[in-house]
């Protein structure tokens, strides 16, 4: 009864899976405590394979179980790629503000999330260490920029202060409910396909080389 039921014994309307991308040491597992238990480590060290938090909330009067899935961004992981984006319906595409070199690498990132998610996916760009500001290395404008021409949402970041976390993660979940409700893209008509809510209809896997699908969905950008 786990995927029926979360805390409390409150009947889950929706599962929503979202995936944490980036290079490693951009703050990735950091995010995820922040907003899963509002913890912060100071000696945080690097994640191995894969691993997962849940928290439950209510949206629209719904109750939404979010089930966040964090991964090592090390190279030599790249093998649990497939399984690790299967039934995602969110993303949160993250770089350190003060490394410019994982902002540049953040196109590779999304080319990888695009070949291998559904079409519908909703993708926040998180500019994170906004703490460390005298330190930055990616303009704002340069992040801002790019969400624009990639039709993605945007929000720098601070996993440590706590600053923007809850709210990019709402707003990410928020947008999915709003696509779900309005599109009816998630299956939930049979009972037992409740607790396989986090798995869309008619799933797309875009052929590397071709352009994904545009205008799926409005940008939006905010920073701290």
């Amino acid at each position: 009864m786990s995927n029926l039921y979360g805390e409390f014994n409150q009947r889950i309307d929706y599962v929503f899976k979202v995936v944490l991308i980036g290079d490693s040491a951009v703050g990735k597992s950091q995010l995820l405590a922040r907003f899963a238990r509002n913890e912060f480590s100071l000696d945080s060290k690097a994640t191995i394979g894969v691993e997962f938090q849940t928290r439950t909330l209510t949206i629209d009067h719904k109750t939404v179980k979010a089930q966040i899935w964090d991964t090592a961004g090390q190279e030599r992981y790249r093998a649990v790629t497939s399984a690790y984006y299967r039934g995602a319906v969110g993303a949160m595409l993250v770089y350190d503000m003060t490394k410019r070199q994982s902002f540049d690498h953040v196109a590779r990132w999304l080319e990888e999330l695009r070949g291998h998610a559904d079409k519908n996916i909703v993708i926040m760009l998180i500019g994170n260490k906004s703490d460390l500001g005298t330190l930055r290395a990616v303009p704002t404008e340069d992040a801002q920029e790019f969400a624009q021409r990639e039709n993605l949402f945007f929000m720098e970041t601070s996993a440590l202060e706590a600053t923007n976390v809850e709210i990019a993660f709402l707003n990410v979940l928020t947008e999915i409910y709003r696509i779900i409700s309005k599109k009816a893209l998630v299956a939930n008509e049979e009972p037992e396909s409740r607790g396989k809510s986090s798995l869309l209809k008619g799933t797309k896997i875009a052929v590397p080389g071709q352009e994904p699908p545009s205008g799926t969905k409005s940008a939006c950008c905010m920073s701290s």
